[in-house]
């Protein structure tokens, strides 16, 4: 029998297959309790589940964890305090950017969303109004800045501005998705780099620690004056790859480009040290992206595409036609942040990706939702996380 996928994260850390039309998001109500996982083996066990995953339109599905349930990997006094609420002085708050994911990081948390008044005013301004003395509280505030990114970012900035000026200890900018990150360096004349200019925005607006997720460079942290703690939505996707039933010699890792390989080495090191094959293209333009070859063996196997986001997906669209023109047997893409500007969906849903497997670190609306689409939950991870950051301990562990 063929061996089954090994991976090296803890099951505990994802919430797989939310959805748009998750009930949960929909009527506001607490989740259900989740369901038990074991541990992953270092040795190269397949993840097993006390009980297996329910299916919704053929896709697993397993609720986030809620307050009254968490797997023994989790369990701990600090987290029994959380449940509690006996810790006043953490506040977690929620721009307008995406508020479902929000609030399953304070479902995870134990904690309530702190209580804001957001609104525009009929110029365009934005007004922001803390309801709730933040006065020497630690300050997390949950706001990627996804499209619209320039309305989100200001929008980032005056809350940031409002917790400082109400006397928060420490704020903390969870960004799940950093917009302007492409902008990282000139690879023209007389071009801004505006990775830069949008961290040296954030810091003088008053924010003392960033958490992103996976960042387009790691570079980007250096920008930063400020500590950056960034974390990989890896876990969430190998946990849900396991929940396949995938053969361990049947799979390669494909990296979009050659600018994503060690992001696709790394990725595949996890994914029982499969093989990895190379897409070679050559960029015309922005948005505008040509194939020319492959690098590596990718016939009779399951190719399964990595990249830190899809934004218009003609990269990753160009190197799907490529890869099964070269005999791959069915063509996964994962990424992280889905942009998805259009044409992204008609090529996305054009038969030529098995399942395009995505998190939700940007919220994902009815009109770019697809049959092949699946939409990972990072709550759990960047709940994690705060935690970690709020007692000192260490974020890296995580993913070791």
């Amino acid at each position: 029998m063929a061996a089954s996928l090994a991976l090296r994260f803890p099951s505990s850390l994802s919430s797989p297959a939310w959805s748009p039309q998750h009930p949960f998001v929909r009527n506001g109500t607490s989740p259900p309790r989740i369901l038990r996982s074991r541990f992953c083996s270092m040795n190269g066990v397949k993840c097993n589940l006390d009980e297996p995953y329910k299916l919704v339109n053929g896709r697993p599905s397993v609720p986030i964890l809620d307050e009254k349930s968490l797997p023994n990997f989790l369990h701990s006094k600090r987290l029994e305090n959380s449940i509690n609420r006996s810790d006043t002085r953490i506040k977690l708050f929620s721009g307008t950017a995406n508020p479902a994911l929000a609030q399953e990081i304070a479902w995870y948390m134990g904690l309530e969303l702190g209580k804001v008044n957001i609104k525009r005013f009929a110029d365009g301004e934005i007004y922001v109004q803390l309801q709730e003395s933040v006065r020497g509280s630690y300050v997390y505030i949950v706001q990627p800045t996804c499209p619209p990114a320039n309305e989100n970012l200001m929008e980032l900035l005056v809350m940031i501005d409002a917790c400082r000026r109400a006397s928060a200890k420490n704020i903390t900018a969870v960004i799940p998705y950093f917009g302007y990150a492409r902008a990282d360096r000139k690879t023209q004349g007389r071009e801004s780099i505006a990775a830069k200019l949008v961290a040296n925005l954030i810091t003088e607006a008053g924010a003392d620690r960033v958490l992103a997720c996976d960042l387009h460079s790691g570079q980007s942290m250096g920008y930063f004056d400020i500590p950056v703690d960034h974390v990989y939505c890896q876990p969430v996707v190998l946990d849900y790859l396991a929940s396949k039933s995938f053969a361990s010699n049947d799979l390669v890792v494909v990296s979009p480009d050659v600018g994503g390989v060690a992001r696709a080495r790394a990725f595949a090191k996890k994914l029982s040290d499969a093989p990895l094959a190379i897409v070679d293209k050559r960029r015309q333009g922005h948005n505008v992206a040509e194939v020319m070859n492959l690098i590596g063996d990718v016939r009779g196997k399951v190719a399964v595409m990595v990249d830190d986001m899809i934004d218009t997906a003609g990269t990753i669209a160009k190197g799907a036609a490529l890869l099964h023109e070269e005999g791959a047997r069915e063509v996964y893409a994962c990424c992280t942040h889905a942009v998805f500007s259009p044409p992204a969906i008609e090529r996305l849903s054009s038969g030529l990706f098995q399942e395009v497997i995505v998190t939700n670190t940007i919220p994902a609306s009815e009109k770019n939702n697809f049959p092949q689409l699946t939409v990972l939950s990072t709550a759990n991870l960047l709940g994690e996380t705060i935690w970690r950051i709020h007692d000192d301990s260490s974020v890296s562990s995580i993913f070791q």
